[in-house]
């Protein structure tokens, strides 16, 4: 059995491991293969996310990924421990609690801060490379502005409010940003005066986020002035004190800012692993590299063919480029799928090795909640997008590694994290999305609603819906009805008409009338998909033609009387199921889904009035918070979610949410 370890859950460590587990399971060698990953915490962090938690936009566990849950299921054994040393000479990995032999290592270490010697950082400054950082640094924020409610030296105060930022990359910015939003909503909090406040921004480069366009960098700069930031560009750091931070400006003059909170984004380095670790081509130490390490083109270490290289670690030129990789989460993705492949290939002799050609779609940034830049597309293609795009590109980007990681489960708590409980509004869309109101509030819709559905289906059974079949005439009434409309001139009153469009119920969402004629509204046609139709007769009706449906309901519905008869006693056991599911809180969003799904039914073969219209909006209304309280969902939910997580295949395809 070939014995693989990654070490690092990071990005990398995580994909590299899941992808391994997948395509030893699809080859069926699960007996021939042991993965172990190996990392100091019970969970992966999202690296990208960590300024919204310090600046407290979000909660601490929306960053967090539990590693049990994403490897149930799967091949992978989780080990928690701190990787001290790895005798690459004889396969061993050194670690606090105990040392692991193995055939095949993948190094996806990550970063750390690098502090470049100068005097002070590493002692007082707060880096945001961890969960541990962020959650500090938020204490800290809060406990800053605290102490300043109650300071009543202006001098002692102002130093308490200033707030410095050490790197203007993506990190700095995005902290900034944030920072910048949150500071007035801190300030009305513990009345303090935001005049007060000063949040200052310095890097040695003549620009923001220089891995963006000029023109791009300079809206990125001109939305921090705007909130308030100080720019110092151009400007290097010569010491961080308990109390203050030593700068040379750009005029090359000397700058001491009081301050009691310098956060650190300066730039990252290869953990302590990949520095004492495998040597690079020519034998001297990786630290050359600042910490990450040479590989080949397959992504092996240069010196070690059994060692793997992953992520952040990984220094290697792409054949055509003259950088190395970029320490970035896409390369993260990327290198995961390279050396997946590899060392299954590598272990397994069977298959050929890929060379590692990544291709990368862009970069983005965000400067708070609300406001985002990115540059995306295709090597050779690239453009800008403006900011209500750049954000929506980049939670839609989270969404797909989400995916990647721990599927529907992470989608819902993320959505709910960024858009449902959003604090004060910081999102790109406001808070237009957050749980305002009170889930009571919608229950009597919620039960209204449910009313309807069961008075519609108990009224279908005295129509003699169970007893033989209705659908034929039920059709042809709702389809003269709009013949009535479109065709004035060729279709008369017709008394044979008029009364089959009496068995056409308004219960049913059906555009049926009595007027023969009306006015057309709208009559569109979707490149030939379907038609739209919008009239107005007897009442406002809608339709939607779909060639597709309409050859169904020939096809099969239609076919013969014992079809109609089991699509008419489905109808109205669905509409009396529904109305006693919404009326008691059952299973109230999946009622509310149903709903929708009906009533689309309705739109695209009979249509639906203008008077039953509200019931798709109560559906939507009605699937989120109306079955929370005072329904059936209150107590059945919580028990049914309890067993459900136990199932085996539930829980390794991640079919729940927490």
């Amino acid at each position: 059995m070939k014995r693989i370890i990654i070490i690092g859950a990071g990005y990398a460590g995580v994909l590299t491991a899941k992808k391994l587990a997948g395509q030893i399971r699809k080859r069926k060698q699960q007996k021939d293969f042991n993965i172990t990953i190996i990392d100091k915490h019970p969970f992966h962090t999202m690296l990208t996310e960590l300024h919204e938690v310090a600046a407290q936009r979000v909660e601490e566990d929306s960053v967090k990924i539990d590693l049990k849950r994403v490897f149930e299921g799967r091949e992978v054994n989780v080990v928690l421990d701190s990787v001290v040393a790895v005798n690459y000479e004889n396969k061993v990995v050194y670690g606090v609690k105990s040392q692991y032999n193995y055939d095949y290592i993948v190094l996806a270490t990550g970063s750390k801060p690098a502090f470049f010697g100068i005097p002070g950082a590493e002692e007082h400054t707060f880096p945001l490379w961890s969960y541990e950082d962020a959650v500090t640094l938020r204490e800290h924020i809060m406990n800053i502005f605290r102490q300043a409610s109650s300071e009543p030296d202006s001098a002692k105060r102002k130093e308490l409010l200033t707030f410095c930022v050490a790197g203007a990359g993506f990190t700095g910015v995005e902290m900034t940003g944030e920072l910048a939003e949150l500071a007035p909503h801190l300030c009305e909090r513990f009345a303090i005066d935001p005049s007060e406040v000063t949040i200052v921004e310095a890097d040695m480069l003549d620009r923001v986020c220089t891995v963006l366009p000029q023109k791009q960098s300079g809206k990125i700069a001109r939305r921090l002035t705007k909130m308030g930031v100080t720019l110092m560009l151009k400007t290097k750091i010569n010491a961080v004190r308990e109390d203050s931070l030593v700068m040379t400006d750009a005029r090359n003059e000397q700058v001491t800012t009081k301050t009691r909170t310098v956060i650190w984004t300066a730039g990252v380095e290869g953990t302590a692993l990949a520095l004492d670790g495998t040597p690079s081509a020519d034998g001297t130490p990786s630290a050359g590299f600042r910490g990450r390490v040479a590989t080949d083109e397959y992504l092996r270490a240069k010196s070690d063919e059994n060692v793997f290289i992953a992520g952040d670690n990984i220094y290697f030129v792409p054949e055509n480029e003259n950088a190395p990789v970029p320490q970035m989460v896409e390369n993260a993705e990327a290198s995961a799928d390279t050396v997946a492949h590899n060392l299954l290939a590598a272990a397994s002799g069977t298959g050929e090795l890929e060379k590692y050609a990544p291709k990368f779609h862009g970069v983005m940034v965000c400067v708070g909640g609300r406001y985002g830049s990115a540059h995306m597309g295709l090597p050779g293609r690239f453009f800008g997008l403006p900011s209500f795009f750049a954000m929506f590109a980049k939670h839609f980007i989270n969404l797909i590694y989400f995916i990647k990681v721990l599927g529907w489960n992470k989608i819902v708590s993320y959505l709910n994290h960024e858009f449902f409980t959003v604090k004060d509004n910081r999102s790109f869309v406001g808070g237009h999305l957050s749980t305002r109101s009170v889930s009571a509030f919608t229950v009597p819709l919620r039960m209204y609603l449910g009313f309807w559905w069961l008075y519609e289906g108990i009224k279908k059974i005295t129509e003699g819906w169970l007893q033989g079949p209705e659908l034929t005439d039920y059709f042809n009434g709702a389809n003269q009805f709009y013949d009535n409309i479109l065709n004035p001139v060729t279709v008369a009153a017709d008394a044979a008409a008029a009364a089959v469009t009496d068995a056409v119920t308004a219960a049913s969402g059906t555009a049926a009338g009595a007027a023969a004629g009306g006015s057309v509204l709208l009559n569109f046609d979707l490149l030939g998909l379907a038609r739209i139709l919008l009239v107005s007769g007897s009442q406002v009706a809608f339709k939607v033609e779909i060639g597709f449906m309409d050859w169904f309901l020939d096809t099969f519905v239609m076919y013969s009387s014992p079809m109609q008869n089991f699509m008419q006693t489905t109808i109205v056991l669905a509409e009396i199921l529904l109305g006693l599911a919404l009326l008691g809180g059952l299973f109230t969003t999946f009622a509310g889904a149903c709903t929708l799904i009906l009533q689309f039914m309705f739109i695209t073969t009979t249509g639906i009035y203008m008077s039953t219209w509200w019931m798709l909006f109560a559906a939507v209304a009605v699937m989120f918070g109306a079955g929370r309280v005072m329904s059936l969902d209150y107590y059945v939910l919580p028990w049914l979610k309890k067993h459900w997580k136990k199932i085996k295949f539930v829980r390794k395809w991640y079919l729940y949410n927490d």
